[in-house]
C-alpha cells in the first residue's frame, strides 16, 4: 500500500478550499464529501480518462486493437494517478482505491485483454460504512443494468442514504446486511441512462481458486458483500411520472401522497425503505426455486411474479408498521408513503415503461392495476381515476397472499406444473393475447416434452396493454422518456 503521508504532501490536486478542508479543517482522518470529490480536479481527470477509454473497448471490456494501446495506457495512467490521489482522502475506501489502481495497471501491462478486477471488487466494502452522507468514488469495468450491456469503464461518485429510522429497521426486524441506498453526485455515460443500481455481479472479474484451498477446489468469484440502489433516481422518476399521470387521469391525491411529490428527500427515504425490504424478500419466504431467477430460462411472467412478490412484501410490511401501535411517527409516516410509492410506481411507470418484448415489470404493473380494479378499490369512471384508500391495503395484501400461496403450494409441484399454475394466476386477472397458445392450452406433445417447449410458446407480448393503458401510454410516453438520466437535483 502507498505511504499515505507522502501521498498527502505530494499529490494533492484541486481547488485551495478543497485541499484545506481535506487536510486541515476536517482533520487528517476525515473523508472527503461527495461535493469535495467532484470539485477536485483529480475527479475531472479521472472521469475524462474513463470516458476516453470507453470508445476503445469492445463488449467484454477488452481493447483488442493494438493501435489503441498507447492511447489507452495514457488514459489508464490518469485514472491510476487519480485513484492514488483519492486513496488517503477517503480512508474507509483506501484499500479499494489502491487495489483498483493496481488492477488498472495490471490490465494495461497485460495488453488490455478482458479486464479482471477481482482484487478491487473484493476490497470494496461499502456496507461496512452505512452512515448517512458517507461518500464513495467507484471505478470499475462493468455493465450498468438498463444502461449499457457492455463492460466498459464506469466511474461514479455517490452518497449513502441511511437515515436513523432505516438503520433501526435494518438492525431489528428487517435485517439486510448487504443493502445500501445511494444518491448520485456525478457519473460517466453508463449512468446517464435509466440505470438505478450498482451491483457487484456487473463488474468484470475472473473467478479464482481461493488461496490455500485444497487441490481440486473450483475457481470462485469474490464474496459479494453489498448491493446498492440509487434511491435519488427512483424518487426523481417517481415524482415526475406520478405527478403527470395524476394530472392526466384527474386523480385526487391524498395530502401525504402529494407531500411525496413535493419533497425529493422524503421520497428518497421512502424508496430506501421500500428497496431494503424488497431486496431481502428475494431470499425469504416459501420459495420453490432459486429466487435469483435471472440464472434460469423460464417464461417471463415468472419474473413478473417474483418481482411483484417482493414489492408486495414491502407493501404488506409497510401496512403492518403503519397499523402497529408501537411504531414511531417517523417510521409510520414512511410506512404509509411506501404504500403509495409501490402502487403508483407500479401502475403508472412500470406498466408502460420499455418495450412489449417480455416486459415482466410491465406485466406486474398491469396486474396490480387490474387486480385493484376488479376488486372494486380502483375506478376509471367518467374519464377520472378514483381510489378507495381505506380499502386498498387489504386488497393489495390479498394479491400478495395469492402469490405467496402459489409459491407455498409449488414446493410440492413439478416445475412445469408451477409454471402452469403461475400462468393461471396471472391470466385469471389479465387477459392474454388472443393468439396465445398458453391461453388455449398447451398440447399433450408440448406438455410431455422438455420445458424449453413451454417457454418457446410464450408470446413476447403475452399480456397486451389494455385500452386504458394504450391511451395512457400515448399521453405519458414523453414524460417517461424524459426521466432517463434524471437524478435528485435535476428532478
Amino acid at each position: 500500500m502507498t505511504d499515505t503521508t507522502a501521498t498527502r504532501s505530494s499529490s494533492i490536486i484541486g481547488e485551495p478550499e478543497v485541499v484545506e478542508d481535506a487536510l486541515g479543517v476536517r482533520g487528517a482522518d476525515a473523508a472527503l464529501t461527495s461535493a469535495q470529490i467532484v470539485a477536485d480536479l483529480a475527479w475531472s481527470r479521472l472521469k475524462h480518462a474513463a470516458e476516453a477509454l470507453r470508445p476503445l473497448q469492445v463488449h467484454d471490456g477488452s481493447i483488442p486493437e493494438s493501435d489503441h494501446h498507447a492511447e489507452a495506457a495514457q488514459h489508464v495512467a490518469e485514472i491510476v494517478a487519480a485513484l492514488r490521489h483519492f486513496a488517503p482522502l477517503i480512508p474507509y475506501d483506501t484499500a479499494y482505491l489502491e487495489a483498483c489502481a493496481v488492477d488498472f495497471e495490471r490490465w494495461a501491462d497485460g495488453g488490455f485483454a478482458v479486464p479482471d478486477f477481482f482484487d478491487a471488487l473484493d476490497a470494496f466494502r461499502p456496507a461496512d460504512e452505512r452512515r448517512d452522507g458517507v461518500a464513495h468514488l467507484v471505478v470499475f469495468p462493468m455493465y450498468t443494468q438498463n444502461g449499457s450491456a457492455d463492460r466498459l469503464v464506469e466511474a461514479v461518485v455517490f452518497d449513502v442514504i441511511w437515515p436513523d429510522f432505516i438503520a433501526e429497521l435494518e438492525a431489528s426486524a428487517y435485517g439486510n446486511a448487504l443493502y445500501l441506498g445511494l444518491r448520485f453526485a456525478d457519473f460517466t455515460p453508463g449512468y446517464d441512462t435509466n440505470s438505478a443500481v450498482l451491483f457487484p455481479e456487473s463488474v468484470a472479474v475472473t473467478p479464482r481458486v481461493p488461496a490455500g484451498a485444497p487441490e481440486g477446489t473450483p475457481a470462485q468469484l469474490p464474496v459479494f458483500t453489498w448491493g446498492a440502489i440509487f434511491a435519488d433516481r427512483e424518487a426523481a422518476r417517481y415524482r415526475r411520472v406520478v405527478r403527470a399521470a395524476a394530472e392526466i387521469t384527474k386523480l385526487d391525491l391524498p395530502d401525504d401522497a402529494l407531500a411525496l411529490l413535493d419533497d425529493q428527500a422524503l421520497a428518497e427515504r421512502t424508496f430506501v425503505m421500500w428497496d431494503m425490504i424488497h431486496d431481502r424478500a428475494h431470499m425469504r419466504g416459501d420459495l420453490p426455486f432459486d429466487p435469483f431467477m435471472i440464472k434460469q430460462r423460464m417464461p417471463f411472467f415468472l419474473y413478473t411474479l417474483e418481482e411483484l412478490r417482493c414489492d408486495l412484501t414491502a407493501f404488506r410490511e409497510a401496512v403492518a408498521l403503519w397499523r402497529a401501535e408501537g411504531t414511531d411517527e417517523v417510521t409510520r409516516q414512511h410506512a404509509r408513503l411506501v404504500q403509495y410509492a409501490v402502487i403508483f410506481d407500479r401502475i403508472f411507470r412500470f406498466a408502460i415503461t420499455g418495450t412489449r418484448v417480455r416486459n415482466y415489470d410491465g406485466v406486474g404493473g398491469q396486474l396490480l392495476f387490474a387486480w385493484m380494479h376488479q376488486k372494486g378499490v380502483l375506478h376509471w369512471t367518467d374519464t377520472q381515476l378514483t381510489i378507495d384508500w381505506d380499502a386498498v391495503p387489504d386488497v393489495v395484501v390479498a394479491l400478495s397472499d395469492a402469490i405467496n400461496d402459489l409459491y407455498w403450494a409449488s414446493i410440492d409441484r413439478p416445475k412445469a406444473v408451477h409454471w402452469l399454475k403461475a400462468y393461471e394466476l396471472v391470466s385469471s386477472t389479465l387477459t392474454p393475447h388472443p393468439a396465445s397458445v398458453w391461453a388455449r392450452g398447451l398440447s399433450d406433445e408440448v406438455l410431455a416434452g422438455p420445458l424449453k417447449g413451454y417457454t418457446d410458446l410464450v408470446l413476447d407480448d403475452e399480456f397486451p396493454l389494455s385500452m386504458f393503458y394504450e391511451a395512457l401510454h400515448k399521453k405519458m410516453a414523453q414524460v417517461i422518456e424524459s426521466t432517463a438520466g434524471i437524478i435528485g437535483r435535476t428532478a
